[in-house]
């Protein structure tokens, strides 16, 4: 794959993105493993182009806009991406000489659309080019994010880890495994470094997860750091009645199957069917007994969710903007009503789940947004039925304290994305 090629690949991406509201990462993999990309080198660069003109689009169009009279946004979409390529690369990879960003960019659309189309492009990037325009990568990713939605983040967690959220910090966010609670590690997995806040966790470097030593015999689960720490703060014990909410595809719910053991009773509900059969298949992988399932829209019943259960996730539905660095499409998509659209959601979800758990079940109520709507204020709306009590996790005492009932895990503060958790008993 060189790198032509690779701007390729993260057109493609970036279409998909942009027609079919893909989500960035998936649409990546598909199109990497799709041209069996294996090279780290080149596998980093189509990353770098998709992710990068997907964080900092808004300030891209601004950048292309004096030299597009009739509104660069109406420009034919195909030709828009590689516009936008283009001026990703003249802005901010130095590395890549302005001449070859243009001429790739001209070729591509040339090939696509045909000669007026590949002027029109030429004639655009060459202006950008010699404008000599040089642009803070960081301020353009912030400056990209809707204002609305920076400030909102900025008043519920700081500016700084606002912009650790938004992926304006160096870096990008660590890819993280979780150990198994009685299946050795590889030994070359058992030495990667430890994460910060999860006892399980192990930082991995880049590449695919799913090709390395162990994955295949169920040695580990891929599982961000912070969603780790969500499923240990349950504090499950054996035999315990357990229910995994909103369980998705199952990562979290796999944790619960290692701590209860055989004999007990688990139950994983999500409102949809394809990710209850991954949850199976990623079970089955791990050689563990599949849980019960239940397809239901916690959001407007129980449907038939037996009662009784002594602990229950709630891992609810949400903007995500705790994981805007890793999907920055989303900020592309939310709109200014969304949290309180989605904190409605919330309620009805939590307290649905609620009404099934046994008077002083534990119950964790868990977002992976740090906006207060959905947060603080989902909580207090339910005090009537729920109420604050501390974590009970002894192997996350050092990190969510003794006495605390609430927390916010934040990249800064912990290393992990943003998640909102609070710490419930059924009154």
């Amino acid at each position: 794959m060189s790198a032509g090629d690779a701007r390729s690949a993260a057109a493609r991406v970036l279409l998909r993105v942009a027609r079919d509201a893909a989500y960035l990462s998936r649409a990546l993999d598909a199109e990497l493993e799709r041209q069996a990309v294996s090279d780290v080198r080149e596998r980093a660069l189509a990353t770098e182009l998709a992710y990068g003109v997907t964080r900092t689009r808004a300030a891209l169009l601004g950048a292309l806009g004096p030299f597009v009279p009739r509104g660069v946004e109406k420009t034919d979409e195909r030709v828009l991406v590689q516009l936008l390529l283009a001026a990703y690369q003249l802005l901010f990879l130095d590395r890549v000489p302005a001449f070859a960003a243009v001429d790739a960019a001209v070729r591509n659309v040339r090939a696509e659309r045909g000669p007026k189309p590949a002027g029109f492009a030429n004639a655009v990037l060459r202006k950008l080019a010699s404008t000599e325009l040089r642009v803070s990568k960081s301020e353009a990713i912030v400056s990209s994010v809707p204002v609305w939605l920076r400030e909102r983040l900025t008043r519920d967690v700081g500016e700084a880890e606002m912009r650790a959220l938004v992926g304006a910090t160096d870096g990008e966010p660590p890819l993280t495994l979780r150990a198994r609670l009685a299946v050795p590690l590889p030994p070359s997995l058992d030495a990667l470094p430890r994460g910060r806040v999860s006892p399980l966790a192990r930082v991995l470097g880049p590449g695919d997860p799913r090709k390395l030593a162990g994955y295949s015999e169920g040695a580990f689960v891929v599982q961000e750091e912070g969603a780790q720490v969500v499923a240990l703060a349950l504090g499950v014990r054996p035999g315990q009645r357990v229910l995994d909410a909103c369980a998705g595809r199952g990562q979290k719910t796999s944790l619960f199957s290692e701590q209860l053991g055989s004999g007990a009773e688990l139950w994983a509900c999500d409102v949809h069917p394809a990710k209850l059969a991954e949850l199976a298949r990623e079970h089955r992988r791990l050689g563990l007994a599949p849980p019960h399932t239940l397809a239901v829209d916690l959001g407007v019943g129980a449907g038939n969710l037996p009662e009784g259960f002594q602990r229950i996730l709630v891992d609810a539905p949400c903007t995500g903007s705790g994981t805007l660095r890793r999907r920055p499409e989303l900020a592309l998509r939310l709109g200014p009503d969304d949290p309180a659209r989605l904190a409605d959601l919330q309620r009805h979800i939590l307290e649905t789940a609620a009404r099934r758990a046994a008077p002083g079940a534990r119950i964790v109520y868990a977002v992976c947004s740090v906006l207060r709507e959905e947060g603080e204020e989902v909580v207090s709306s339910l005090g009537d039925l729920l109420e604050p009590v501390p974590f009970d996790a002894p192997e996350l005492v050092e990190v969510l304290g003794r006495d605390t009932t609430r927390i916010r895990l934040l990249p800064l503060a912990h290393g992990t994305d943003g998640f909102f958790m609070a710490s419930l008993r059924r009154r």
